[in-house]
């Protein structure tokens, strides 16, 4: 299926791990495949033979990784690619089964890692303490010798003061914050300096509000509710109960090491022109604003602006994103569906059935996967992890994309209790789970795992029913934006599905969809057209038509919000056969020909109603035919006649007199008297 590195160690981790070389070799037929029984001692002579041929290599190890990178270090080598094959399968109950997804979870370290551009974090380690008692200023003396500390604490705390001032202690209250590692600004209420001549404990001078402050690092110690969304994402800021000593020993440690520069990935890759957040500041999408769970994603004009200093990864916004404009870079759309496609391809070929695709990260979902492998019956033979940054960054083209490659399911494995909101995620679930129901994948085919129990997660992957994949399953190659990949996905999962039907429903807050207007209400002054950031509302140059193309349409409601008859309205659904449809026209009228020249200028309908609306009614059309005909002219016949007729616009009957509170008191007066 796929062309794996050429050279492929396999070990046996002693007899543990039921090796199948023949499946591997089948699986990358271009590769040395070479089988072991303990390549971390008794066998570490043939890792260096491995290496030191040049050739690419693969270790399906990863518990002796620092080893193996030593060893190709020492012999000029570059570092292998490594895959676990024990814990995700050899380390099972069921492990003599598990040789497909052994060979498919090699043969997807064929596909080459992302470039990934980063940015960069500066800290000289200037650090504000924030907190309420004695507590905060201890943590300042166990940081006093290697940051630059002042510590910040609340009215009505009892200081004593140090002997010796080594770092400053002031009064306030934090009552705005943003920011990041090394670019930190406070505004501080109640802000007040302690007098020198403080003794038994500090007393503070006058107070003023509104100060800010400046600072690197941020450590929270004070108790109350966090100066950050999602603080544990945000860095540089530290916050720990002020009632657990540990929790504050771990939190100086931390801080201790936040000092020099910084690389962080560019997790989101965004194009301004494609985001439909606004146009002439009426807001449509803001999918993006309402799923960041870092704050990090703010409106600017007519996109928004994502600030990578603040992104912490989650990707919900490039899941999220109807048009492509924020795109995951770790990895991209494109390698993710590749990955799936070589993975379940392989894991087919090599005579595995009814595979389940579990999407994990590394720090919560390995370390479980591990535990499970090591005190319990492991992971089930046909299940297969895909380890990504964030699970909240897969979206609806890599879900439909597993079941069109194969897949029987997909299962996501999150926290019991999440880092950050997971509503992207569960979006998600509730928007393919219908569409699978409806092209006859029966059963739940999409769902979260929330769990921090190995033995629940073996459970659960046990306890999924047997559902059949696809009699036939897709072979395409996902290239192309992230739109364009969610519409190919689409088509070819509506390919390979049970029993495929056109159109499908969809829930609220869906990326594809259709419009309906009321026609006999519209007046196709085209507002809608000009408004649509994607161009799947447009016109006619040569005559008034409104058309519209639903492959196009991201349901932003900006047409919507729009229109000023308030005519249109979003139906979210998805009709497969939009793809390869014409564009629908809503309506066309015949156009308004100038009545002197003869050239198209409008619409001829609105024109007329013009003409109604004014005709004996506005003083200018009372009595005058001639003004009339002014309005079927178009734009430069309009000007000659007027300057011919020589109609005077200012010829408006006398307008009363203005009335002013004199004139009231004057009459009251008069009615007085008499």
């Amino acid at each position: 299926m796929a062309e794996g590195p050429r050279n492929i160690l396999i070990c046996s981790c002693e007899d543990t791990v039921p090796l199948d070389g023949e499946k591997v070799r089948r699986a990358c037929r271009d590769s040395v495949v070479i089988e072991g029984r303990q390549f971390c001692r008794a066998e570490l002579n043939r890792v260096r033979k491995a290496v030191a041929g040049g050739e690419p290599v693969v270790i399906a190890c990863t518990q002796e990784a620092p080893l193996f990178n030593e060893v190709a270090e020492e012999g000029g080598a570059d570092a292998p690619t490594f895959v676990n094959i024990r814990e995700t399968g050899g380390w099972a109950k069921d492990a003599a089964e598990a040789g497909p997804k052994m060979a498919a979870l090699i043969a997807a370290t064929a596909s080459p890692a992302p470039d990934v551009s980063f940015v960069s974090l500066s800290s000289d380690g200037v650090t504000l303490l924030y907190g309420k008692d004695e507590r905060v200023v201890e943590a300042a003396e166990l940081l006093k010798e290697h940051l630059d500390v002042t510590v910040l604490i609340k009215a009505g705390s009892e200081l004593t003061p140090r002997r010796v001032t080594e770092f400053p202690v002031v009064r306030g209250v934090i009552r705005a914050a943003k920011g990041y590692l090394g670019a930190f600004e406070l505004t501080v209420d109640d802000y007040a300096a302690p007098a020198p001549s403080s003794r038994g404990a500090f007393a503070f001078g006058a107070a003023k509000n509104g100060a800010v402050s400046r600072c690197d690092i941020l450590i929270d110690l004070s108790g109350g509710p966090s100066l950050f969304p999602a603080a544990d994402l945000r860095d540089g800021y530290l916050r720990a109960d002020p009632g657990d000593p540990a929790a504050i020993l771990r939190t100086v440690l931390k801080a201790r090491d936040l000092t020099g520069m910084f690389d962080k990935p560019r997790y989101i890759n965004f194009t301004e022109d494609l985001c439909a957040h606004s146009r002439s500041k009426i807001v449509g999408c803001r999918r993006c604003l309402d799923l960041c769970p870092a704050g990090a994603i703010e409106p600017a004009g007519d996109h928004v602006a994502i600030d990578a200093h603040i992104c912490a990864g989650c990707g919900q916004c490039a899941a999220a994103c109807p048009t492509g404009a924020a795109s995951y870079a770790l990895p991209p759309s494109d390698a993710m569906l590749r990955r799936l496609r070589v993975l379940l391809g392989t894991y087919r070929e090599t005579g595995g059935e009814r595979g389940v695709v579990m999407f994990h990260d590394a720090e919560h979902g390995s370390a479980l996967i591990d535990a499970l492998a090591r005190h319990g019956d492991g992971l089930p033979a046909n299940v297969l992890p895909v380890e990504v940054n964030e699970i909240t960054q897969v979206g609806l083209e890599a879900v439909a994309a597993a079941h069109a490659y194969g897949a029987s399911a997909v299962r996501f494995l999150t926290r019991a209790k999440a880092r950050h909101d997971i509503a992207g995620l569960k979006k998600t679930i509730a928007l393919v789970q219908p569409v699978l129901a409806k092209l006859g994948f029966d059963g739940v085919r999409v769902e979260a795992i929330e769990t921090d129990d190995p033995d629940a997660l073996g459970d659960a992957l046990r306890g999924i029913a047997t559902l059949e994949a696809t009699a036939k399953p897709a072979t395409f190659l996902p290239t192309g934006s992230k739109r364009e990949l969610m519409r190919l996905s689409l088509r070819e999962l509506h390919a390979a599905a049970p029993t495929p039907v056109d159109i499908v429903p969809l829930p609220e807050g869906a990326p594809f969809g259709t419009i309906e207007v009321r026609v006999e209400g519209c007046t196709l002054c085209l507002s809608c057209v000009s408004a649509c950031p994607t161009g799947a509302l447009s016109d006619d140059p040569e005559r008034p038509v409104l058309r519209f193309a639903e492959d196009a349409c991201v349901q932003c409601g900006l047409c919507k919000a729009t229109c000023p008859e308030k005519v249109i309205s979003l139906r979210p659904q998805i009709d497969f056969r939009a793809a390869t449809a014409l564009g629908r026209v809503i309506k066309q009228e015949e156009p308004a020909e100038c009545i002197r020249c003869g050239k198209p200028f409008g619409v001829k309908s609105s024109v007329e109603r013009v003409i109604a609306k004014l005709e004996g009614k506005h003083w200018m059309y009372k009595d005058s035919k001639k003004r009339l005909d002014v309005i079927r002219m178009c734009e430069d016949c309009r000007v000659v006649v007027m300057a011919e007729e020589q109609f005077d616009p200012f010829g408006a009957p006398q307008r009363p007199p203005v009335r002013t509170t004199e004139d009231y008191l004057r009459e009251r007066e008069q009615k007085g008297e008499s």
